[in-house]
């Protein structure tokens, strides 16, 4: 029986972790009660016994966490930020290549991708490994997401009575360029600038739509809409979650796989501008789903055990 402790299981993504792990019979999910959740020596304690630790802590709290083991047999799957772009740990995105599921699988450390990450990745990463476009490509991203992203905070202001009329629309943010995920979309991608990056929160609970517009006059290998289209469908087809959606459709939405840990890909557009877009539940795939399913590799289970 697997040992396994949640710091921050109050969270949405720590919430959505004990649901889905709540199911399983090879599974124990240690519990603190609500007056120690914040004690460091109950923390501490805990981390120290399980097998896997999984944090959805803020980054300080993460950083914390990781300091507290001294036991060399426990594991971690860290939800925040703190460690995506440290090359000691492993990065939780399996499907991207051979070598990141075999680090995951031999890691004690694994940090899960960003929501808003996981789109604008899975996209631009195969862009790169094929050779299509190089790490110097002006890379743009609009990302579409449901409230449930930003927390109970949010949530909150979105289901509140007498709210303000602006949550009514669908609301962009990172104005400034500063969004948290950028630093992870850098580098797992190996790009040599930042990309220009437009998140959009909206009115409804999760999904998450991400986008990225490709002019083929700049492409290293210049290649068509049925070329990119075969390729990607080539590039993912060994793996369970993520599919290349092969029909073309007049309206996309965001929503369509929530409740999933499955993404699907969707390349439109025309000879002279591509539109690359990925589809998933940012609480299943961008978050509690791709935990899990790093957990299930690091196991040596089948990785769609309890997704």
């Amino acid at each position: 029986m697997v040992k396994v402790f949640i710091d921050g299981k109050e969270g949405t993504t720590g919430l959505k972790i004990f649901e889905r792990l709540g199911k399983r019979s090879d599974i124990t999910i240690q519990t603190l009660p609500d007056e120690l959740r914040k004690d460091a020596a109950a923390r501490k304690s805990c981390i120290n016994e399980a097998d896997i630790v999984f944090l959805c802590l803020p980054d300080a709290a993460a950083k914390e966490a990781v300091s507290f083991i001294e036991n060399d047999n426990v594991r971690v799957i860290d939800a925040s930020t703190a460690h995506r772009t440290n090359p000691e740990w492993a990065y939780g995105f399996p499907e991207l290549s051979e070598a990141h599921k075999e680090k995951i699988r031999t890691s004690g450390r694994v940090a899960v991708p960003g929501c808003h990450a996981s789109g604008f990745i899975s996209l631009v990463y195969p862009l790169i490994a094929g050779g299509f476009v190089g790490k110097d490509y002006p890379f743009v991203a609009h990302s579409i997401t449901g409230y449930s992203g930003g927390g109970k905070k949010m949530i909150a202001e979105y289901e509140s009575e007498g709210r303000a009329a602006e949550y009514d629309s669908p609301r962009q943010y990172a104005l400034t360029q500063n969004h948290k995920h950028l630093p992870e979309m850098q580098y797992v991608c190996g790009l040599e600038y930042k990309p220009v990056f437009n998140p959009i929160v909206a009115d409804f609970y999760s999904g998450m739509c991400v986008t990225v517009p490709i002019h083929t006059r700049l492409m290293q290998k210049k290649s068509d809409v049925s070329q990119i289209k075969e390729y990607f469908a080539e590039y993912y087809a060994s793996h369970n979650f993520i599919k290349v959606a092969q029909e073309t459709k007049s309206y996309l939405p965001a929503n369509t796989l929530v409740g999933t840990n499955n993404m699907e890909i969707y390349i439109g557009g025309n000879d002279e501008r591509l539109l690359l877009t990925s589809v998933f539940d940012n609480l299943g795939k961008g978050a509690s789903g791709a935990a899990v399913q790093c957990m299930n590799i690091m196991l040596g289970v089948d990785e769609r055990t309890g997704l």
